[in-house]
């Protein structure tokens, strides 16, 4: 049907909606199928790349992984990208390690998320504690002024019906009261089984289950901390990272269980070094984070060294083939602190002072140079 020789047939330039201005032409709608298609494409694509980049890398596919990988390759985090490109371009393997390590500052915004939710519940065990004492000692004071009452009608001469039922009803209540004075006692009790065992649960959440060493969130608080002291009290401060050479060959050679041992033994060279003023943390897989406050980087350096030289004097034997690991070392990064703007800086610097070391033929720890 046609009003003054407009068309309002469905096909027509969109039906009714294209005649108020509202529709799309043919033109339009084949950009529109042809962008769309160019979207799937560019999903598929996406897609591809993170699926490749796990499994290339023997990495599993968890919600941290997946996340990681998508930020760096739908170009939400282009530093991570650049990072694992330029890995890639060396042929430094990806390891778990080193992507926890690459994206560390992104989980601890996780992590404080965690802190602030504990210090919750800590506040409100506080709160319950608090509340159930107060109860217990007026059920405790109720329970005692209501015996002398009990007594007092007991030891009334004559008592009558009345006095006898008031002194029942009496007995009564104190049995009510004494009872809720326990459950208050025992609820204490629970509350502070609660504060205990968060706690324990705090103190488990830093510390490395393997090599009993802090883990990297027990470091990253550390780090703040000794920062800021070392900054007022004027002292040198630096940041290392060590890394187990051909690690993945010693896990493809000798299983995994024996890598596990390997890593426990350069976790124990490494804290040979550890002290008051020297920290030691497991980063994640294979590799170690230092902080050295009160050592300049050459001294830093110097202590690295040391353990360095005595993990690669060890000889190591698979004690469940007999087999000799043959020898086993790592390379290192080292970093002054207050050379860069923040302790993050530092932390980035140190690792690519292990870039540099690995590309240098490994067993070796390198310094960084904030000039180049």
């Amino acid at each position: 049907m046609t009003r003054h020789g407009t068309d309002f047939s469905p096909g027509a330039n969109g039906g009714l909606l294209g005649w108020l201005g509202f529709g799309r032409s043919s033109a339009e709608e084949e950009d529109s199928f042809d962008r769309a298609d160019a979207v799937r494409q560019a999903r598929q694509k996406l897609l591809k790349r993170i699926g490749a980049f796990l499994l290339d890398n023997d990495l599993e596919v968890t919600a941290h992984n997946l996340s990681a990988a998508h930020s760096a390759f739908a170009g939400l985090n282009p530093g991570l990208e650049r990072r694992i490109r330029r890995r890639l371009e060396s042929g430094d393997p990806i390891t778990q390690a080193w992507l926890d390590r690459s994206t560390a500052t992104e989980e601890r915004e996780g992590d404080d998320a965690i802190d602030k939710l504990a210090q919750q519940l800590e506040y409100g065990i506080d709160q319950f504690s608090r509340s159930t004492e107060t109860a217990r000692n007026s059920a405790s004071s109720y329970g005692d002024a209501l015996a002398q009452h009990v007594d007092a009608l007991d030891a009334t001469p004559g008592q009558d019906d009345v006095i006898a039922s008031l002194a029942d009803y009496a007995r009564a209540m104190l049995e009510r009261s004494r009872k809720a004075e326990e459950e208050l006692a025992h609820a204490e009790q629970e509350a502070a089984s609660l504060r205990h065992n968060l706690a324990r649960a705090r103190r488990d959440a830093e510390v490395d289950f393997l090599t009993g060493l802090p883990n990297r969130r027990a470091f990253e608080t550390l780090l703040e901390s000794e920062y800021r002291e070392a900054q007022a009290a004027v002292e040198p401060l630096c940041v290392a990272f060590c890394d187990i050479d051909n690690f993945k060959a010693i896990n493809d050679a000798h299983g995994h269980d024996a890598g596990d041992r390997v890593i426990c033994v350069v976790a124990e060279t490494l804290a040979t070094i550890s002290g008051q003023k020297c920290h030691i943390a497991r980063h994640g897989g294979e590799e170690f984070v230092l902080l050295l406050r009160g050592s300049t980087p050459q001294e830093a350096l110097t202590i690295l060294e040391s353990a360095r030289e005595a993990m690669a004097a060890r000889k190591l034997v698979n004690r469940r083939t007999k087999e000799p690991f043959g020898q086993v070392t790592f390379s290192g990064g080292i970093a002054d602190v207050f050379a860069y703007d923040d302790p993050r800086a530092a932390l980035a610097a140190a690792d690519e002072a292990l870039y540099h070391a690995k590309q240098a033929g490994r067993n070796r720890v390198c310094l960084d140079d904030p000039r180049a």
